[in-house]
């Protein structure tokens, strides 16, 4: 198998809903369409920011289905598996196969802290399942279960797995995975707020939230890193840095869609029981955002 050597800006998207709560395909579409025009290189569907936890194992695949027809081919779109169970994931991966997507990220276990012997069963057994590349997500953080760059060493022999979204939150597992693996893993940044550190450290790309509503500013971030460009780099980040800690917040599904809405690029709705945000929490993302874009550069500025 050829590694697909996915790098760049994935976007891990938000999932549109209507006022009822039922999935909006169209807007969903709308807003891959806007990032993949403004530079995105790959993206991934149903993660914690696109809410999965509410979403059923078949609209999961519907979101899916939605992703692949708006990309047509323009970039990889992976399917984020996150079920409960091994059974439950393989079914998911066996009907995410059928309708063509082009790789998987995958939890190591999610709700049941898994020991590591369990998470790399589980890891292994969807990527033979799978039989196309994966990407491992790693977060101890969110998930209390941590594959450490010791037992990515033992994964090494899977071919399937070509990637992982690293969220340790600890900047330093990115050398720590250098000096154990090598390049045998794309690493991926998974913390928006330690992005500039992530590529800094030579991370091949960054799982992005903010993304979602500032495409052209993310992947011009990862650009002049590439580049080493890194005062120019540094200040685009700092202007980003304020939005990219809501990111960092158990409510980022509503942090991130509040940005989207001031931003003008997409829609608030979501599935209760999470609410839009009220009075002064409100206030405060309104006001990050509305600084933001006073501010924003107008040399790297997304298009509608």
């Amino acid at each position: 198998m050829k590694n697909p050597r996915w790098q760049g800006v994935f976007p891990a998207i938000t999932t549109k809903f209507h006022a009822d709560e039922s999935i909006d395909a169209e807007g969903t579409a709308k807003h891959i369409d806007f990032q993949i025009r403004n530079g995105i290189h790959g993206l991934v569907t149903c993660g914690s920011l696109g809410e999965a936890s509410t979403l059923t194992l078949e609209e999961k695949v519907q979101v899916a289905e939605i992703a692949m027809k708006a990309s047509n081919g323009r970039i990889p779109v992976l399917a984020n598996v996150s079920e409960t169970s091994t059974r439950e994931a393989l079914r998911y991966i066996h009907a995410c196969n059928a309708i063509g997507v082009d790789g998987y990220m995958v939890m190591p276990s999610v709700i049941y802290v898994a020991d590591a012997r369990e998470a790399m069963t589980n890891v292994r057994t969807m990527a033979q399942a799978a039989q196309k590349p994966i990407m491992v997500y790693n977060n101890p953080v969110a998930y209390r279960v941590d594959l450490k760059p010791e037992h990515m060493a033992e994964l090494a022999d899977c071919a399937w797995i070509v990637a992982i979204k690293e969220s340790t939150d600890n900047i330093r597992r990115i050398t720590d995975l250098r000096l154990t693996v090598g390049d045998r893993y794309q690493l991926f940044l998974g913390v928006d707020d330690l992005a500039y550190e992530g590529l800094a450290l030579g991370c091949d790309g960054l799982l992005a939230g903010v993304g979602c509503t500032f495409p052209r500013e993310t992947v011009a971030l990862y650009d002049l890193m590439k580049a080493g460009q890194f005062a120019e780099a540094l200040a685009l980040y700092q202007w980003m840095t304020p939005m990219m800690h809501l990111d960092v917040s158990t409510k980022l599904v509503q942090n991130l869609k509040l940005i989207d809405v001031v931003a003008g690029v997409s829609t608030e709705y979501m599935r209760r029981p999470r609410l839009p945000l009220i009075g002064a929490e409100r206030a405060a993302v309104v006001s990050i955002v509305e600084k933001a874009l006073a501010n924003r550069p107008a040399k790297y500025r997304s298009v509608a």
